[in-house]
């Protein structure tokens, strides 16, 4: 039986007499786009779709306000748990926390920098063991694709890895080195022959400088646009080759985006997402030494950033995922501004919603449109079955969202683990009044989260 179908049959049997709970949504915001109903929920499963004033027997009823709308929780596919071995950097309590303070009910937590990476069976189960008992929201994992396990990448895929995340320049931790060409496309070999995903950090190693001081303008001209364009290239013709499935992480560029929709129209199984920040900020608002908005690759110029709005509405760019990449306060080295020292991540988990729906909001585009960019899309993309929309037989993952509220952000009040965010100060648009989790409420301070697996 398929997923699907199971899915389907099991939401059919249990909308038979009474449900847990009702939601009465007066605006329901779909990738389709908006509508008034209520959402019948049983046993964390949506059920039933009806009219607003449908008669139910429920449970529990929630009626939302006349400024607030009803959304599929978000997925963020590319969260930096960093836990075990770098939990002071966040961890897994701290993380879903995070993420689900934002809206956000399913992440996919990076391979690194994690110690062990997951890059073995092993160092899979190690992981979820310590994850188990410590999360707030679902959460799968990507396995990881280093030079060392040519050919070993299936037991991993196996055991339910949403795919495989490999670099083609330095990660930035010594455990888990990057790919030539060559061992790019021997592992692409592999995962074609069980129709895998590998999800790639595409700069050109040997386009690369060392930055070097407090300019910030000297640290972008470290990574140029050509280090992506050069990488993603490669990428794209290793796939033409091999028929692999490849999804191109963090596009800060929009001059790479010509070469992945010929791409895509020349049959290369090729997707790609960007991210927040590179959404939200301009390399012309960055002052020197300000390294908490330090990023690989940067944050570029202003026109870059309209450019990949462009794209994004566009559909060349498929999605947006945070890269919640965070670390200990010191690593970021505020101290000395010096960007050639400091980490480079942006902590993000929590704002990915209101951060896009801001941007968004400012360019005439919907709610339904970040919808799509941060549910449907990444949920279809990497086989979350059951997530990212509110349909009949989809989990009960919803975010009770006032999209006019405004707030200002204050990293102290945010819930991940180091107190350090370009965002802090800002002003956004939109407060996550409720997250709700397969049906119920989100509490911070319980640990009801599942572990997933990839869906067949």
């Amino acid at each position: 039986m398929s997923n699907t179908l199971a899915r389907t049959e099991r939401a059919a049997t249990t909308t038979q007499g009474a449900v847990d709970l009702v939601v009465r949504a007066p605006r329901l915001i779909s990738a389709s786009g908006e509508s008034s109903a209520a959402v019948l929920v049983k046993d964390g499963v949506i059920v039933g779709i009806e009219a607003l004033d449908a008669v139910v027997d429920a449970a529990e009823e929630i009626v939302l306000a006349e400024d607030e709308v009803l959304m599929p929780g978000v997925c963020d596919t590319h969260v930096h748990v960093n836990e075990p071995g770098r939990t002071p950097w966040e961890g897994f309590e701290t993380a879903t926390r995070a993420a689900a303070a934002g809206g956000t009910t399913t992440l996919i937590d990076m391979p690194l920098n994690s110690i062990p990476s997951t890059t073995t069976l092993e160092a899979l189960r190690i992981k979820q063991a310590v994850a188990g008992p410590k999360l707030r929201m679902d959460v799968g994992f990507w396995g990881g694709a280093v030079p060392e396990n040519i050919g070993q990448l299936k037991p991993l895929w196996d055991a339910g890895v949403f795919g495989f995340k490999c670099f083609m320049a330095p990660s930035g931790v010594d455990e888990y080195q990057h790919l030539t060409p060559e061992q790019l496309e021997a592992h692409l070999t592999e995962i074609a022959s069980f129709d895998g995903l590998m999800i790639v950090h595409a700069e050109n190693d040997e386009m690369l400088g060392d930055p070097d001081g407090a300019s910030y303008a000297g640290f972008v001209a470290s990574r140029p646009p050509e280090s992506e364009v050069s990488s993603i290239g490669t990428v794209i013709d290793a796939a033409r080759r091999t028929g692999a499935r490849v999804h191109i992480l963090h596009l800060s560029t929009a001059s790479a985006v010509a070469q992945i929709a010929e791409a895509k129209r020349s049959g290369v199984r090729i997707t790609a997402e960007t991210c927040p920040h590179y959404l939200s900020f301009a390399a012309q608002e960055i002052a020197d030494g300000a390294t908490q908005f330090k990023c690989c690759p940067p944050i570029r110029e202003e026109a870059e950033r309209e450019a990949l709005w462009q794209a994004l509405i566009a559909g060349d760019i498929d999605y947006v995922a945070s890269d919640h990449s965070p670390c200990t306060a010191d690593l970021k080295r505020m101290d000395v501004g010096d960007f050639g020292l400091a980490w480079g991540g942006i902590a993000s988990v929590q704002l990915v919603l209101t951060a896009v729906w801001s941007g968004a909001r400012d360019r005439g585009c919907s709610l339904s449109d970040v919808v799509s960019w941060l549910c449907e899309k990444p949920s279809a993309n990497v086989h979350l079955g059951g997530k990212g929309k509110i349909a009949v037989g989809y989990d009960a993952d919803m975010v009770v969202f006032a999209p006019e509220a405004t707030v200002v952000v204050d990293v102290n009040q945010l819930q991940h683990r180091n107190k350090v965010s370009p965002y802090d100060g800002r002003e956004l648009h939109g407060l996550v009044r409720r997250t709700v989790l397969r049906g119920a409420d989100v509490d911070l301070d319980v640990p009801r989260g599942r572990m997933l697996t990839r869906e067949a």
